[in-house]
């Protein structure tokens, strides 16, 4: 392109016809909403919900019944010796339990979950 031509008269005019082209609009328009849904906060991000100790208790119940079952499949798959799967799950329950037990204290003495129960 001629520095010429960005100088002239016809330059601007074209610029104008194009910038002001229906198709051109359109695409402006779209890219701001685009841009506006995929970066527009929903709420602040630094603000997280306060979890009770009955919300910590049942995700961690969660991923322990979550590590027995990978546990278990992976003894039946052959690869854990029994002596070991033994060991590893009676701990796995043992701390179930005790999430378990601790829940239920908490929650009869009045203590509620923040989260709705799946």
């Amino acid at each position: 392109m001629d520095l010429k031509y960005l100088m002239s008269p016809e330059f601007w005019t074209d610029l104008y016809i194009f910038v002001t082209s229906p198709s051109f609009v359109a695409g402006l328009v779209l890219t701001v909403a685009l841009f506006a849904y995929i970066f527009w906060p929903e709420r602040n991000p630094f603000v997280q919900a306060d979890k009770t100790r009955v919300d910590y208790l049942r995700e961690r119940k969660d991923a322990i019944y979550e590590n027995l079952r990978d546990l278990n499949f992976e003894y039946q798959a052959g690869k854990y010796p029994e002596a070991d799967y033994k060991e590893q799950r009676r701990a796995l329950e043992d701390e179930a339990a005790q999430a378990i037990a601790e829940m239920e204290v908490l929650m009869a003495r009045g203590m509620k979950s923040t989260r709705a129960r799946a």
